[in-house]
């Protein structure tokens, strides 16, 4: 990897940093940025994370970067909390660099129990907007990104992966 780069990480939805710290490990020398909108969540991630990232608290579905500022994107478990989930969509593609990617690990329910999840979800002390279908997150990211592929994990997980054209 000489001469070449630290790659530009946007961490969604960070939650304590777990998931940021493991990144960390296997991709040495990474600029690392973390956004969540909970102050509690916020907190323990500069705990765990220390000084190797920049963790803020904002909204997903506003953004605070400029154009093209990462690399990769990723939004572990916390695509389900947003309201405006299209706004969120266009947020990270614009903040990607051209062929830049967006990774989701999300919830994920067949259809039967998705409509009873989501019917209950309002009531959802949790902050939890929606289980989405893998038509439904595929037309999300597909109005911006060029690429879209979607596949299950396990029984009630999901990974999508979105690359904005170069």
């Amino acid at each position: 990897m000489a001469g070449r780069p630290a790659p530009r990480l946007l961490d969604l939805g960070c939650g304590t940093g777990a998931l940021a710290a493991l990144v960390l490990e296997g991709v040495p020398g990474a600029r690392l940025s973390c956004v969540d909108l909970s102050p509690k969540m916020t907190e323990v991630a500069r705990e765990r994370l220390g000084d190797r990232a920049d963790i803020l608290l904002c909204d997903a579905e506003r953004l605070p970067f400029r154009d093209g500022s990462f690399d990769v994107a990723w939004c572990n478990d916390s695509f389900h909390h947003y309201p405006d989930p299209e706004r969120a969509a266009f947020q990270v593609w614009r903040v990607l660099a051209p062929g830049g990617t967006f990774i989701i690990g999300d919830a994920w329910q067949p259809a039967p129990a998705r409509a009873i999840m989501n019917a209950w979800m309002p009531y959802s002390r949790e902050g939890d907007v929606r289980i989405y279908s893998e038509a439904e997150l595929r037309r999300i990211l597909g109005t911006w990104f060029s690429e879209v592929s979607w596949r299950r994990v396990g029984q009630t997980a999901c990974v999508a992966v979105a690359r904005k054209g170069a």
